[in-house]
């Protein structure tokens, strides 16, 4: 396989883009100084592209790349895949899920944890801080991320809701069919459901009102599910108690106006980037071109 051009995106781990060199004939698009000047050169060589939640797909990508067949995403997500794009070329497209489950989860918990505890102050007075523990904890999206989460709150002796696209009958959790009354009942809200037009900005004004100054709210899983200027207002006027993001909705910009906010805890989008995790992500990734490209069923087919 070592003739098969396949591009990649972005910079990503060190592991994949060594592995992927090993096996493929790796283009970095980052090296050339536009994707015009890339494919004037190459576009005919590309077989393969490996995108990331960073840099997707767009519609004019594809229609540059004529033999490309399949675009696989370094990462869960793939709402910046042109997904109508590549099933009108009957491009298959594949994605990394389960293998980074945990340690979004965990990173959730762990930025409630920071936020509640303040164990990560921007000032040293000393004040009493709330408890994470028996907690009403919200959960938006009870996919495997919001279930992981919501074991890891129950570990807290938290009483878990959700909303999601459906009810899940099986989990013994309460449902609301609508996210306002689940922001309503909830001290803590998790957004971790999968991003479209549906749930872009499904945390709204009216979401942040109804969790209220003693809720906080923590999102990892796409910052355009929240309307950042309404969130941004909120933790201003004290409307909203607190936030603890690992996502934005222009990453890598933040809004100036979070920078310096005490209720207020962020990361930069690390939670697929525990080492392990991204071990695993890599080898996902190159089972699945491998698979392609040998003519055998995909491991995690998103198309």
């Amino acid at each position: 396989m070592e003739s098969i051009g396949v591009l990649m995106t972005c910079p990503m781990h060190s592991y994949i883009q060594e592995e992927l060199a090993k096996r493929f004939n790796l283009f970095k698009l980052w090296h050339y100084p536009s994707f015009s000047a890339f494919a004037q050169a190459h576009a005919h060589s590309i077989r393969a592209l490996v995108a990331s939640a960073k840099v997707g797909v767009d519609a004019a990508t594809i229609d540059s790349l004529p033999n490309l067949e399949i675009v696989s995403t370094y990462s869960v997500g793939y709402d910046n895949i042109d997904l109508h794009k590549c099933r009108h070329r009957a491009i298959p497209v594949t994605n990394t899920p389960n293998v980074l489950t945990d340690d979004v989860a965990d990173v959730a918990i762990a930025l409630a944890l920071s936020l509640l505890c303040r164990i990560c102050p921007r000032n040293s007075t000393w004040q009493f801080t709330p408890k994470l523990s028996g907690k009403a904890v919200g959960i938006v999206g009870l996919g495997r991320i919001g279930w992981a989460i919501a074991k890891r709150a129950e570990g807290f002796g938290c009483p878990v809701s959700y909303h999601s696209r459906s009810e899940k009958s099986e989990t013994g959790y309460k449902y609301y069919s609508h996210i306002i009354d689940l922001a309503a009942n909830s001290e803590v809200l998790f957004v971790a459901c999968t991003l479209s037009e549906e749930t872009r900005h499904i945390v709204n004004r009216g979401v942040i009102d109804a969790l209220g100054p003693k809720g906080i709210l923590i999102n990892v899983g796409r910052g355009p599910h929240v309307d950042e200027p309404e969130l941004v207002a909120a933790l201003i006027e004290g409307r909203l108690g607190g936030a603890g993001l690992d996502v934005f909705e222009n990453e890598p910009e933040v809004p100036e106006d979070l920078l310096g906010l005490e209720n207020l805890v962020m990361t930069p989008h690390v939670g697929t980037d525990t080492l392990e995790t991204c071990i695993a992500m890599g080898d996902l990734v190159i089972a699945n071109l491998e698979a392609h490209f040998l003519g055998n069923p995909l491991f995690t087919p998103v198309l």
